[in-house]
């Protein structure tokens, strides 16, 4: 079995970065909120969320917006279910 390697020294909370990979979050959301908790703690990130919304409420003007801002490739020939796939598996 090959061993696991490290995220590297930018994680600050190394198990909750490989907990939220497992979970299927990209690596950059993954190191996003893991350095978030170490900053806090765990409890506080974890009440940080809902606030947006949900992306189906969002015009397809506002999820190209949020896919510009996050420099998804191909979103301006996405129609709306796409953008959101796209923005949620970010």
């Amino acid at each position: 079995m090959p061993e696991k390697k490290t995220p590297g020294p930018s994680i600050k909370d190394p198990e909750m970065y490989e907990a939220l990979r497992e979970d299927g979050a990209s690596k950059e959301k993954a190191a996003r909120i893991s350095n978030a908790a170490a900053g806090s703690s765990r409890s506080e990130v974890g009440e940080k969320g809902g606030e947006a919304g949900s992306y189906d409420d969002w015009s397809v003007d506002d999820l190209r917006s949020r896919a510009r801002e996050l420099d998804i490739e191909g979103r301006s020939s996405m129609d709306k279910q796409e953008l959101i796939d796209a923005l949620r598996n970010h």
